[in-house]
């Protein structure tokens, strides 16, 4: 079973994550947090990796009818991004499937909503997709 929508990118890891978020933004959600993996597991861990942040992304009235119908449906939000650096060379970036995450509550009034963040987030990557195609960059 896949729990993730995921693309593959060629351009400067930093662009794409301006890119995600604008695009995030675009699609009405906001960042609740926007943790550096990276940097946390350096200074906790003394450990070098990839470059990897998780994007908290929040669309404040689907979160709201999404509690109201299910109100331990908290314990599955934010819904995340990553964006991290494949050993190849691309960056990934990859979204919670939320069609997934909510059919783990078997609550059908939710159903709608999945598939409504399920298409903001297919559209938050084609939308990174096609800046890159392009040429593109963040601004």
């Amino acid at each position: 079973m896949t729990y993730t929508i995921t693309t593959r990118i060629d351009a400067p890891f930093d662009d794409v994550v301006a890119a995600v978020t604008t695009a995030l933004q675009d699609e009405g959600f906001g960042l609740l947090c926007d943790i550096d993996v990276q940097t946390t597991l350096k200074e906790k861990l003394d450990v070098e990796t990839d470059r990897y942040r998780i994007l908290g992304a929040c669309n404040p009235p689907l979160a709201h009818e999404g509690l109201t119908a299910e109100p331990d449906l908290g314990a599955l939000l934010p819904c995340n991004v990553v964006v991290y650096e494949a050993d190849d060379g691309d960056i990934v970036v990859s979204a919670v499937d939320p069609q997934q995450l909510v059919g783990i509550t078997e609550n059908p009034e939710l159903d709608d909503i999945g598939a409504d963040v399920h298409d903001r987030f297919e559209r938050v990557l084609g939308t990174v997709n096609e800046q890159f195609a392009t040429g593109g960059e963040s601004e």
